[in-house]
């Protein structure tokens, strides 16, 4: 049952904005592709979508290293290649490009120079399982999935908030496979998608920091599970879906209103709005390409593209 009114999802085609050129794509065995999709030799991942105040798009490529940022005319440029597996990212507000690298941790690029540091790689000394995506909030906090290889058969994975005075609180640990994550505008709810458990999960944010009666908002089926996520100006959810090939739109009810569906491949990673529009970009890392769809309202106003007062 999708939702109340008994009714199929309004289903939205999405088309091919554009797609890695054959020149940066790289047919070679890896380590990681070894372990996430073995038999298999591919010549990119992409995953997580970001905008900065200019317009340009940065995507990830995750078995090789690679920060990449497609201009708004579409032109691809290689700004950063590095010992890593970036997975996702979030614009700052002072334009540089925070990374969740399941090898490394939380790092930090610098848009201009290519340069790539850390901002935290351990827990108490005690490396992450591995961390997947990321996003901030309206005060700049950062907040984390570590999904590593967890699962139905090891529900472990955590979620954090890093707050700007270096305080790292711990959320949830009890996730199978935490991937994406979305924060409403008022800072009162928390999403995260957990891939192996085919779920979104729901929790609101305590005035304390902490959460409380998590549950699940609605739950999936297929192969993998719910990736990235985002919000629209309404209140509505969208979330890439790694195997049925589009991304779904839940209103506040958690009802599937409209599915988005990719032309090409059926492993849709992750989604972000071009900022100020109703566009919506997925990445389809089956064929390396990255898709667009008018959605029915603007994305929600993210930290990086807010001015503080």
């Amino acid at each position: 049952m999708w939702n109340l009114s008994f009714t199929p999802p309004q289903v939205i085609e999405a088309r091919v904005l554009t797609r890695l050129p054959d020149s940066l794509r790289q047919p070679r065995p890896t380590a990681w592709v070894d372990a996430n999709k073995p038999g298999h030799v591919m010549d990119s991942f992409l995953e997580g979508p970001a905008f900065d105040r200019a317009g340009n798009l940065y995507l990830v490529d995750i078995p090789y290293g690679r920060i990449l940022r497609v201009s708004p005319e579409l032109q691809w440029t290689q700004v950063a290649q590095y010992e890593g597996w970036p997975n996702g990212l979030a614009v700052h507000r002072d334009g540089s490009v925070w990374i969740a690298d399941y090898r490394r941790g939380i790092l930090r690029l610098d848009p201009a120079t290519g340069r790539v540091d850390t901002v935290l790689g351990h827990r108490n000394s005690e490396s992450f399982k591995g961390v997947n995506d990321l996003a901030f909030d309206a005060q700049g906090q950062c907040y984390f999935t570590d999904q590593g290889q967890t699962g139905l058969h090891d529900p472990t994975g955590r979620v954090y908030r890093l707050r700007e005075n270096g305080q790292l609180d711990l959320l949830l640990g009890n996730a199978p496979s935490p991937n994406g994550l979305a924060l409403s505008a008022d800072g009162k709810l928390l999403f995260v998608a957990v891939t192996r458990g085919n779920a979104v999960w729901r929790a609101p944010l305590l005035p304390d920091g902490s959460i409380s009666k998590m549950g699940a908002f609605q739950t999936f089926f297929g192969a993998s599970g719910p990736d990235g996520m985002a919000l629209d100006a309404e209140g509505r959810l969208v979330v890439a879906h790694a195997s049925l090939g589009g991304a779904f739109v839940l209103n506040a009810r958690g009802e599937v209103t409209h599915f988005v569906r990719s032309p090409v491949g059926a492993t849709v990673t992750n989604v972000a709005f071009r900022p100020g529009t109703r566009e919506l970009l997925m990445t389809e890392s089956q064929t390396g390409s990255v898709l667009t769809a008018e959605l029915p309202a603007p994305g929600q106003l993210l930290y990086s593209h807010d001015t503080p007062e």
